[in-house]
C-alpha cells in the first residue's frame, strides 16, 4: 500500500479536515498533497516527519509504508530478472 492510500482512505477522514486545511497544516501545497494522495509522489523523509508530527505517530510508519511499497513495485518490475540471479552460500 502506498502511504497516500492510507492517508486518503483512513487518516484524512478521521481528522475531519479538508485537504486544503491539511496541506496548510503540513506546510505544503495542495498539489503536493494531491500527488501523495494519488500515489504519484513518494513520502520522503521530510514528508514523513511532517505527517508523523501531524498524526502523532512519528515518521517511521510513513517511511516503512513507502519502503514496503517501493520494494513491492521493484519486485514486480524486476521479477524475472531477480529470479535469474542465483543465491550463493558463503564458503
Amino acid at each position: 500500500m502506498h502511504p497516500g492510500a492510507l492517508l486518503r482512505a483512513d487518516v484524512l477522514p478521521a481528522l475531519g479536515k479538508t485537504r486544503t486545511a491539511i496541506a496548510g497544516l503540513l506546510g505544503i501545497s495542495r498539489q503536493t498533497l494531491h500527488d501523495i494522495l494519488s500515489d504519484k509522489q513518494p513520502v520522503t523523509p521530510a514528508m514523513a516527519l511532517r505527517l508523523g508530527k501531524l498524526c502523532g505517530n512519528g515518521p517511521d510508519l510513513w517511511l516503512n509504508l513507502q519502503h514496503k511499497h517501493d520494494l513491492h513495485a521493484a519486485r514486480i518490475a524486476l521479477g524475472a530478472e531477480i529470479d535469474r540471479i542465483p543465491t550463493l552460500a558463503a564458503a
